[in-house]
């Protein structure tokens, strides 16, 4: 049976509106799309580190009852679980402020098996983080090696734009591992200081990915392909908080390949009409998340969808 292994952090994020919070949801950008997932009944696994604490706690107790294995997540017991605190403005995007305090030690844990056909999650700074790296890199060598299909959304905040060049031979690297890459306009400004879709695409991406899908939040969706250039409209919705808005694009993504049978070794001549039903998965799950204070998609709208 495939699965969906995600590798990234888990934090705790108290969302606040007008200056209150007002709710406190487990988090993490490959996390949140993991969560979607397994609500979504696909098998699969996460890799990540949690504080022995009330809120690493928490995050397990979480985990175990939507059906996610805590087998891969390290535990340490020096230091304290991250927490991130985001404020909503007007539009409902958020602004943050991150609080770690991670160990000397990081990710001491077993990685699950890889077989050829799953998908390998990976993105934001933890995909780039020194102290990590040898980790990741392992990872990725597996699932290249087992023929996995390696998705990476770079999920580059501007809080580390003074970084980017610094972290370019990193980005690079995890491109060239990745068979699919998914971000937002944004990231690529903090990254590349480019909003253009086909420049990003021909300069930055099709090098080392063929696959590259650009999200610009309520406007569109871009996808770009050896085969295929094309734009999607976003249906105007009410939103609560657009957090995990992307992640849950990529958990819908990810659901659409998985839901329309493509393998490692169709990905790279995939046509347009299945490309249609796999971007309409993302919209659907990123839209659903966008509506309540929680970063991933109910369970009430997974049932559904899958029925």
């Amino acid at each position: 049976m495939r699965k969906v292994i995600g590798i990234g952090e888990t934090i705790l994020d108290i969302i606040f509106q007008n200056d209150q919070p007002s709710a406190a949801v487990p988090g993490g950008s490959v996390f949140n799309g993991i969560v979607s997932l397994a609500r979504a009944g696909i098998n699969v696994c996460f890799i990540s580190e949690t504080g022995n604490d009330r809120v690493g706690n928490t995050i397990l107790t979480f985990m175990r009852e939507n059906g996610i294995a805590t087998d891969h997540v390290n535990v340490f017991p020096d230091g304290k679980s991250p927490v991130s605190l985001a404020f909503l403005n007007d539009r409902n995007d958020a602004e943050y402020i991150f609080y770690k305090d991670y160990p000397k030690q990081r990710l001491d844990v077993l990685f699950p098996k890889i077989n050829e056909d799953d998908i390998v999650i990976i993105g934001s700074y933890y995909a780039l983080t020194p102290v990590l790296r040898d980790k990741i890199v392992e990872l990725l060598e597996q699932a290249r090696e087992k023929k996995a299909i390696v998705y990476y959304d770079p999920n580059f905040r501007s809080s580390h734009k003074d970084e980017a060049m610094r972290l370019t031979p990193t980005i690079i690297e995890n491109l060239e591992y990745a068979d699919i890459v998914r971000g937002s306009v944004d990231d690529f400004f903090y990254m590349y200081g480019m909003r253009d879709v086909e420049k990003i695409y021909k300069d930055k991406i099709k090098f080392y990915c063929p696959n590259f899908l650009c999200t610009a939040g309520a406007e569109k969706v871009s996808l770009r392909t050896r085969n295929i250039s094309k734009e999607y409209t976003i249906e105007p919705i009410e939103t609560v908080s657009t957090i995990g808005a992307g992640d849950n694009f990529n958990a819908g993504l990810i659901f659409g390949l998985m839901k329309y049978d493509v393998r490692y070794r169709d990905l790279n001549n995939l046509d347009e009409k299945t490309w249609n039903k796999i971007v309409e998965c993302g919209k659907d799950f990123a839209a659903e998340t966008c509506q309540s204070y929680h970063n991933s998609i109910s369970k009430e709208f997974a049932d559904r969808y899958i029925s």
